[in-house]
């Protein structure tokens, strides 16, 4: 069998329809008698008419017609109007008719002329009899029907078309020879109505309504030829495109009409293609047996049923319509397919001698075409047997070719759910006509850019994908809140818990559970249901991390369990956009809540099952700008955070291991066996799978294991990512080995390279920071392959601008005289200038441990709430990693505790050095609200903390851990993002 090439190299590139039929006819002056002008404008309402044809048919931008009833307005319009289409109805003596055309080919040569008159053997003589036809590009007879000017602008359309659209993706091409004016002005709206009937049906292909208007235009061309010598050249110049041939037996050749001029056609036909289909129509019945021996169908013109005839040989010989399987020798139908999804879910149980005969007549490629679906009837054309016995072989060949296909096809398309269409195959899909929200829309750009940019297909044993995603739109929220009356109780006082009770009680849009069910018959892994309001990682203030983010078991056999699961899951996270955290929310980014509005993201959760947990090989969130550059990093190199199990413990601030994208083998982290024994990832998350019920809390992660990595090992997912501690030695090893600690340091990946992940990053965050046309932050997960490393999947699961970070500090930040500053940090997050700060939060001397850190966060909460109330910002100072759930790392506040905080500083009495967990959501919205965060770690000329100069402030409260002090001055504090550098000044200073 000859296969057109490794399938597992093949990049179906998918059509782009966009780039079609890009010459259009918009304009047309059609010169008349005003007789004539009268019976088409007021009678016969032509531009009414054409417009109904057209809108009838599913196309677009139909013509507008000009009409013009003597020779001077005629001129005269042409040149002070662009017109791409001139109609003359010739009246009385042709003569002007033909001088006219002379004048308007030489003014402008390039717009073709249409000669339209009334059927009439003695016109057409008079005509053809006494003028010269050099400047006339088309003759019709004309009977006062629109579909013929119809299927006369379409006609001038495919000549003006096709040669850029076979060239740029294959379109095919319909060839009609025919010399007889009146038998072609009648055939030819047959012929262009059946191939506009034959779109709408590949119309279902397309996965939204912009995609099928786009999709007419792939239709196949028809190129009309009127001699001998004119269907030769058109047939070798568009050859393998042509989908079929329409041809008539008497016609010109050699310049003299020929009566056997169709045969001589088609005998050079069959040598070049045996398999092309003929369709022969002749008023000669004699001709029948010497056509059918060529293997041609015969049609006789003088049959009174001839066009439905036609209609039934174009269906059944060019591929329209149904695709019926047949046993070559009885002719017996043993198989129908509808759509490709029909023909991928049969191949592999039509009969050998169906397929076999199919495939050695081209037959499967040929339907293919004339559907629209190019890049795969191309692959088929290729694929070549020799006998039945290769037939098995190829049944599978060609059920791969329409897995990649298909999946190509739906990538970067945001389709409409529909039940019965919507399979393991289909890949990004909306159910409502409401918005997708911001993570739903920085989803559909992942997929979208995932789908146009080459580099991502570079990678041989590692695909680049989207996982299946499902948003239910805002209009959803909109009609659950109005059907259920929930207004009232979201934007009351209630407790968290109270309203997430009122929104489990009430019940979903009948139609989205239906859909809902549909959706988990395409689906096997988990499934997340991820919050995706309007707010949620907009340009200016991404909402990261604000709502609630549930992960659901699949339990495969309980279709219905699952289905309740997931229901009650985006209640859940309905109601999280009216908790208190978000509430605060919305007070500091001065938004209305009664404005926002919630899409969910359904998407399967990248992973694998190991006994009750599912999990990936691991996570990360990546940036194109990395503001802790070490070493000789640079900002613009990017920076990556990766962790073991699910994302979820890198976004709460958990401990991840952090390099840059360029540096791979630069670690910190690594750098001492001390500081790898002591700040890498020692927990890691898992959704747990064993539950066959699921009651919502507040809490979204309260279904997930927080494990100790060795749990992993038994699961074989530390094989790439972990290296082992040998104690004897004190020295750390690359890999697994029997005993000793194992510690995450992706020591295989990053310095061995047997996952180009640091390569695959540096691509992903170039390519998104050029197409968001900012810097950017990128979650991911990845999947790995540990038996043969050959179909690893890395999945790409949010995209989001990093907000404000192309501020710059114009002066040396240096400069600044030690004595003028109060907190200078060499590790600085964020840009700009802050001067309206007096206020100052910090954690007492001696108060900072793991029994207290807790309680510290309480009190902080408190006294951010009165400060965010009364709207002054404030300066928050503390030891610790700020935002992290694990009290050993820093105190477990989260962003709405801590929301009024303008500037945060990591400084003070701690033993722990900790890297702060830049990429988590908790610093994504800080940096949003224009805040800062200073790391000072090593106390040196640049890096320092003046705790004495708190004492000389007011006290304006205290607790037992923390105190509140306020200065007469603001404090000023600048940033200088690029290099890393930030200063708070002293309330006296004068810089």
């Amino acid at each position: 069998m000859n296969r057109p090439e490794n399938l597992k190299k093949l990049y179906f590139k998918d059509t782009s329809f966009a780039s079609l039929m890009t010459h259009r006819i918009y304009n047309i002056l059609l010169v008349a008698s005003k007789y004539d002008a009268f019976m088409l404008e007021e009678d016969g309402r032509i531009d009414e008419q054409i417009f109904n044809e057209y809108t009838a048919l599913n196309l677009r931008y139909a013509p507008r017609f000009t009409l013009a009833s003597t020779i001077e307005e005629a001129t005269e319009l042409q040149r002070t109007r662009n017109f791409e289409l001139v109609i003359m109805m010739p009246v009385g003596d042709s003569r002007e008719v033909f001088e006219l055309a002379n004048l308007f080919k030489r003014n402008k040569p390039e717009v073709p002329i249409v000669l339209l008159t009334p059927f009439s053997g003695e016109m057409l003589n008079r005509i053809f009899g006494r003028q010269d036809f050099d400047d006339i590009d088309y003759v019709f007879s004309w009977m006062g029907e629109t579909d013929l000017l119809l299927a006369i602008v379409k006609l001038i359309e495919d000549k003006m078309n096709v040669d850029d659209d076979i060239k740029s993706v294959g379109v095919q091409a319909i060839l009609f020879v025919e010399d007889s004016i009146h038998f072609y002005s009648t055939i030819l709206p047959y012929l262009y109505k059946h191939v506009f009937v034959q779109s709408r049906s590949f119309m279902t292909e397309a996965l939204n309504d912009h995609e099928q208007m786009l999709r007419m235009r792939g239709r196949p061309k028809i190129l009309l030829a009127r001699n001998y010598e004119e269907a030769r050249d058109l047939y070798l110049k568009y050859e393998r495109n042509i989908l079929g041939v329409v041809t008539d037996i008497r016609f010109p050749m050699n310049g003299e009409i020929n009566a056997i001029a169709g045969i001589e056609l088609i005998k050079n036909l069959r040598l070049r293609d045996p398999f092309l289909p003929i369709i022969v129509e002749s008023s000669e019945e004699q001709n029948r047996e010497v056509v059918e021996r060529q293997k041609c169908h015969f049609i006789n013109k003088n049959d009174r049923t001839m066009h439905l005839l036609l209609k039934e040989a174009v269906t059944s010989n060019f591929g329209f319509g149904d695709f019926d399987f047949i046993l070559p020798d009885t002719g017996e139908v043993v198989a129908k397919v509808r759509n490709l999804k029909d023909l991928q879910n049969q191949i592999k149980t039509i009969p050998t001698a169906s397929l076999y005969y199919h495939m050695s007549h081209n037959h499967l490629s040929r339907w293919l075409y004339s559907r629209a679906m190019f890049p795969l009837a191309e692959f088929l054309r290729e694929l070549r047997i020799s006998n039945v016995s290769e037939i098995d072989e190829a049944r599978q060949v060609i059920f791969d070719a329409i897995v990649a296909y298909r999946r190509i096809k739906n990538k970067g398309v945001v389709a409409v759910f529909i039940s019965d269409r919507y399979d393991t195959y289909s890949n990004f899909a909306r159910i409502g006509e409401g918005s997708m929200g911001g993570k739903g829309r920085g989803l559909a750009f992942l997929d979208q850019l995932s789908k146009r940019n080459m580099e991502f297909y570079e990678y041989d044993n590692t695909q680049i994908v989207v996982p299946k995603t499902v948003v239910l739109c805002t209009d959803k929220f909109d009609e659950f809140m109005e059907s259920n009356n929930l207004y009232s109780v979201a934007l009351s006082d209630l407790p968290d818990e109270e309203i997430l009770k009122r929104f489990l009680q009430a019940e979903l849009p009948r139609q989205v559970v239906g859909d809902l069910y549909a959706y988990l018959g395409a689906v096997t892994n988990p499934i997340a249901i991820r919050s995706s309001s309007l707010l949620e990682d907009a340009h200016y203030q991404p909402f990261a991390g604000v709502y609630s983010t549930y992960m659901v078991p699949n339990v495969q056999g309980h279709r219905i369990t699952t289905l309740m699961m997931i229901c009650e899951a985006i209640k859940a996270v309905y109601a999280s956009v009216y908790y208190h955290a978000s509430k605060s929310y919305m007070l500091a980014t001065k938004n209305v809540i009664s404005r926002e509005k919630m899409a969910v993201v359904l998407q399967e959760v990248c992973g694998e099952p190991h006994g009750d947990r599912f999990y990936p090989s691991f996570s990360g969130v990546a940036r194109s700008l990395n503001f802790y550059p070490i070493g000789d990093e640079k900002p613009e190199d990017g920076v990556v955070n990766l962790a073991l199990g699910l994302g979820k413990y890198i976004v709460d601030g958990g401990q991840t291991l952090r390099f840059s994208p360029l540096h791979p083998k630069n670690i910190l982290q690594t750098s001492t066996l001390d500081f790898a024994l002591r700040e890498t990832q020692t927990h890691f998350n898992a959704l747990d799978i064993s539950k066959t019920t699921f009651e919502p809390m507040v809490d979204d992660g309260f279904n997930l294991f927080r494990l100790p990595v060795r749990d992993a090992e038994p699961d074989g997912t530390l094989r790439y990512i972990a290296s082992t501690f040998d104690p004897y030695d004190q020295v750390l090893l690359d890999g697994l080995y029997e005993g000793g600690r194992k510690v995450i340091t992706f020591s295989n990946i990053l310095e061995h390279e047997v996952f180009p992940l640091a390569d695959l990053l540096d691509k992903v965050l170039k390519v998104g920071e050029r197409e968001m046309g900012r810097p950017v932050e990128i979650e991911f997960a990845v999947n790995l392959d540990y038996e043969k490393n050959e179909h690893n999947t890395f999945y790409l699961l949010q995209i989001r601008p990093i907000v404000d970070a192309n501020k710059s500090i114009d002066e040396d930040l240096t400069e600044i005289p030690a004595e003028d500053r109060f907190i200078s940090s060499a590790n600085a997050l964020g840009n700009g200038i802050l001067s309206d700060i007096c206020d100052v939060i910090y954690v007492k001397d001696g108060k900072f441990s793991q029994a207290n850190n807790q309680l510290i966060g309480y009190d902080i909460d408190k006294f951010n709430k009165q400060l965010m109330n009364e709207n002054r910002p404030y300066i928050l100072i503390g030891p610790g990693r700020w935002g992290s759930s694990d009290p050993w790392l820093g105190i477990p506040v989260k962003w709405p505790n801590i929301a009024g905080a303008k500037v945060i500083v990591e400084a003070g009495e701690t033993s722990y050095h900790i890297d702060p967990s830049q990429g988590t959501h908790f610093f994504q919205n800080l940096t949003s609200c224009g805040s800062v965060y200073l790391t000072v770690d090593n106390i040196g000329e640049q890096e320092f903390f003046d705790s004495e100069y708190l004492s000389r402030a007011e006290v304006i409260a205290e607790t037992e851990f923390i105190r509140h002090v306020r200065f007469a001055e603001p404090l000023v504090t600048k940033v200088d993002g690029k290099k890393n550098l930030g200063v708070v000044l002293k309330a006296e200073a004068k810089n």
